[in-house]
């Protein structure tokens, strides 16, 4: 099997609703993690990694910066045949609505994926806001020598952290014979609860975790993926598609144990960035192997003045004056002027530098964190102004709260992009 007969198709998501307001302006593959790259990076590197050079990302809600990111970005030369493109909805003769699911969106661009001209065996599925390296030659070998008509990639999960998934039923052989969608009662998870040695057969202690959760990752057959499309009332991979396949063609499981994190909430988002500050993160931006890609933006290196700064990331193109910062994400070309004090909190930077002069004229505050700030436990989204002597800790433990130029979120403070947080302001 040649990796040249596979063509990877990432999946942009919707309105992505639970991340906002950090999707209020942009597509959710296209929000930044760690300080300088961004979730749609994750997937297209481990493709490039697992040497799989054709590559869609599917979008249909504001993916103008995602469009930019990737045409920056991802570019091959003249004599190689693989390609990193966007496909934005768009009305065709075969519809003119939104995409209504996972495998609609594959649908409305059926002529690109299954081009004929391309010939691919295989069409890789992947979602794009989780977090996790993976080599995918690795699932395709499974998927071969099972003989299987579809693969899922599957990870094991605690029964806290069923109900959010697609959680499955596999055989002694792999062979999945059972499949619930973020199942909700106790009659389903009985049901779908397997036995320590499905996991320890396959090398993996099960330390607790007594369910097989699908990961969103789906090998199919080009003629099956044809033939299910098919179907109109298949409008979803993991609610339509993979729990009627089970019945009639073979679909195995690949198990997969490594560090994955679905993105899919501001508290997954949040704690996903902030556990990067950890001495030795469960996920590593540092493996030269598999490095992850991103833009390459040519920025100075990041200065640091008289300031304390502890189990942080400091992303290029920083300017840090006599400030205290202590498990932060710092992104690209941040400014958090002195006296401030940041703690446990996640800043996006800003996507370019500005005239100080020109904001003092006109009398708004500079583009990052302003004299004398406490920010903890926030997201402080791109190109936003903190006016100095801003407080801004969820002092009433709100859960959820939307402000006028603030947002909370399961208890986190969240300072959208571009927006504007005027001095003395106490949140």
């Amino acid at each position: 099997m040649s990796n040249g007969n596979v063509i990877a198709v990432i999946l942009g998501g919707g309105r992505g609703t639970r991340l906002f307001p950090l999707t209020r302006d942009r597509a959710k593959p296209s929000v930044p993690i760690a300080g300088k790259f961004r979730l749609v990076d994750i997937p297209i590197s481990n493709c490039l990694h697992s040497g799989l050079e054709k590559i869609y990302v599917l979008t249909q809600f504001n993916s103008v910066s995602l469009n930019r990111h990737i045409a920056q970005t991802y570019r091959f030369d003249t004599y190689r045949r693989g390609f990193v493109q966007i496909l934005a909805a768009q009305q065709t003769l075969m519809g003119e609505e939104w995409y209504q699911g996972t495998a609609d969106a594959i649908k409305h661009n059926e002529p690109y994926i299954l081009n004929p001209r391309f010939k691919d065996d295989y069409v890789l599925i992947l979602a794009g806001d989780h977090l996790y390296r993976m080599d995918y030659r690795k699932m395709l070998q499974v998927h071969t020598e099972s003989n299987a008509a579809i693969t899922v990639s599957v990870i094991p999960v605690k029964k806290e952290d069923t109900s959010g998934l697609g959680i499955l039923q596999a055989d002694a052989n792999g062979r999945i014979t059972d499949f619930v969608e973020k199942p909700q009662t106790e009659e389903e998870l009985h049901r779908l609860r397997v036995e320590p040695e499905v996991f320890t057969s396959r090398g993996i202690e099960p330390h607790g975790r007594e369910y097989i959760a699908s990961m969103g990752i789906y090998i199919f057959n080009r003629e099956v993926l044809q033939e299910v499309l098919q179907d109109d009332s298949n409008v979803d991979f993991g609610k339509d598609i993979i729990p009627k396949s089970i019945q009639t063609r073979p679909v195995s499981a690949y198990f997969f144990d490594g560090y994955w994190e679905d993105i899919g909430t501001i508290r997954s988002f949040y704690s996903a960035n902030i556990a990067l500050t950890d001495t030795a993160p469960a996920f590593n931006f540092y493996d030269e192997q598999a490095p992850i890609y991103t833009n390459r933006r040519h920025l100075p290196s990041t200065k640091v003045n008289s300031s304390s700064v502890r189990s942080s990331i400091l992303a290029e193109g920083s300017i840090i004056d006599d400030s205290e910062i202590d498990r932060t994400i710092v992104g690209i070309r941040s400014v958090i002027s002195n006296g401030s004090r940041i703690y446990q909190s996640v800043l996006m930077g800003a996507d370019y530098y500005e005239s100080r002069t020109e904001n003092e004229r006109v009398g708004i505050p500079n583009i990052g964190i302003g004299q004398k700030c406490l920010i903890q436990n926030a997201i402080i989204d791109k190109n936003a102004r903190i006016g100095d002597n801003s407080v801004l800790v969820n002092r009433e433990g709100i859960d959820n709260y939307d402000g006028a130029n603030y947002y909370i979120r399961d208890g986190i403070v969240i300072v959208p992009k571009d927006a504007t947080i005027l001095p003395e302001t106490v949140v």
